[in-house]
């Protein structure tokens, strides 16, 4: 009985794509992760004048606030919102498709 509710659960709330794109968006996250910290942040160096972009920081008199991390995951995030939204705006446009 619990095991045919559990595989009815599994199906009813696609359990199983959940997990896929959980997985995906794990790998995702660390190939983004790599080109941020691999590929844009040593182009944006010379940029930024700094040796490191890890060591940005805005000196106001004796308060120092480091924001180049913060400006790498910045970069980050708007990478992997922009994916999301494209995957997004296909997979509901096919199902759009799908309906008609």
């Amino acid at each position: 009985m619990v095991v045919k509710e559990f595989l009815q659960f599994i199906k009813e709330y696609k359990i199983i794509s959940l997990a896929i794109a959980f997985v995906m968006g794990s790998a995702s996250t660390s190939l983004v992760n790599s080109l941020v910290k691999d590929v844009l942040m040593p182009i944006l160096n010379p940029i930024l004048s700094t040796q490191s972009w890890k060591e940005i920081a805005l000196h106001v008199g004796p308060i120092r606030i480091p924001y180049g991390s913060f400006l790498a995951e910045l970069f980050n995030f708007s990478i992997l919102a922009l994916i999301v939204f494209i995957v997004a705006k296909k997979i509901l446009k096919e199902e759009v498709v799908k309906k008609k």
